[in-house]
């Protein structure tokens, strides 16, 4: 009964603070909802994480729109080579027409050059550029490379913006995409998508292939523009649309979208700033692609010489036909198309050193690498 008169005060004490800390957190919680949190922010913050417009605002003043025009002869309509026409209509005169066609390009220089895919200005009798800003220039041609499909521009004007490069070597499949051009004249035109796979090659579209596939969608007048990376990066140059009806132009958007890595693109560009055309290190090698399987059971690529250049720099190195190339310059070969786009960027007069597999025997040689004829 004692303890039950002790415990009494206790309880009531504990009831009478009931209600006030009930009342008290429901009005921190009114007063937290209505005047502290703001309900927008977090959206807000969701919204940033989905939106990519502080890349495509950083990127869109290097892009640039490209369009073309160039003289074209056209057939007489062979009717009028009747001879009795030909009396009342006299000599055949030759007729011309313009054709014009439009693409896109990518500013990577404050001294105006633009690096595009050289079918957008091939054989072209007059360019014009459109800047983001509005400003238009005519652009003359600094150099081009079939063998890579680019080209580079250059125009006159001030205060420029160049595209802020990424390094295409450190892109994954996977990686988010955003590509801007031209499209049908819709200039600076931006579509999404991810890297599909690396390393494209065997298309037989180009001597140098090695491109970044992408889901990114791209049409006529994309080729040349930007492929960039989340962070208003350039990552590639837009080339062209791969289809299984071998259709390269783009009209339809429905096919596989190839685009050359900006480090390859780099260096051509440089090149033909420089020298007016690339010059690739060159072995005087011909190889074929050996699959093996690797320590872990990855399917590796090996090259087998299969000729050699008379007097070339591997014959007056030693190598021979038929020698397995196992490593270069102390790093091992399990990538053949890769191999021989390092050798191809090698500046004639290095010197490289090339471990060969001989039979049972491994041969240590060294080279001089030579200019591509």
């Amino acid at each position: 009964m004692a303890n039950y008169a002790r415990e009494a005060p206790l309880r009531e004490y504990l009831q009478s603070l009931f209600w006030p800390i009930i009342t008290g957190v429901l009005g921190a919680y009114i007063f937290l909802d209505l005047w502290v949190l703001d309900p927008s922010a977090t959206t807000r913050k969701e919204a940033a994480t989905s939106s990519y417009h502080q890349a495509v605002a950083r990127a869109t003043p290097s892009v640039v729109n490209i369009y073309t025009a160039k003289l074209v002869n056209t057939r007489r309509n062979p009717a009028l080579n009747d001879p009795l026409l030909r009396r009342f209509l006299g000599p055949a005169a030759g007729r011309q027409r313009i054709e014009r066609s439009l693409g896109s390009g990518v500013i990577l220089s404050d001294e105006g050059h633009i690096i595009t895919n050289n079918h957008v200005i091939a054989d072209a009798d007059a360019i014009q550029v459109l800047l983001h800003d509005g400003r238009s220039a005519a652009a003359l041609v600094v150099g081009s490379d079939p063998a890579t499909d680019l080209a580079v521009l250059k125009i006159d004007l001030p205060q420029l913006s160049p595209a802020t490069l990424g390094n295409s070597d450190e892109a994954r499949v996977g990686d988010i995409v955003l590509a801007i051009g031209n499209p049908y004249g819709f200039g600076h035109s931006v579509s999404q998508g991810i890297i599909s796979g690396l390393g494209r090659s065997g298309l037989q579209l180009s001597d140098y292939e090695d491109y970044i596939q992408t889901d990114a969608s791209i049409y006529l007048g994309n080729s040349g523009g930007a492929l960039i990376d989340t962070q208003g990066q350039l990552v590639g140059i837009n080339t062209l649309i791969y289809t299984a009806g071998g259709d390269r132009s783009g009209t339809s958007g429905i096919g596989i979208n190839l685009a050359t890595p900006i480090n390859l693109a780099q260096f051509v560009m440089q090149d033909l700033i420089d020298f007016g055309t690339v010059v690739r290190g060159w072995l005087g090698v011909s190889v074929e692609l050996l699959q093996t399987n690797g320590d872990m059971g990855e399917v590796d690529q090996a090259l087998v010489i299969s000729g050699l250049a008379e007097n070339g720099p591997a014959a007056r190195a030693g190598l021979q036909s038929g020698d397995i190339i196992t490593a270069i310059n102390g790093a091992t070969v399990n990538d053949g198309r890769l191999t021989m786009h390092q050798i191809a960027r090698l500046r004639p007069g290095e010197q490289i050193d090339i471990e060969v597999l001989r039979g049972e025997n491994v041969a240590q040689l060294s080279a001089i690498v030579g200019s591509r004829p």
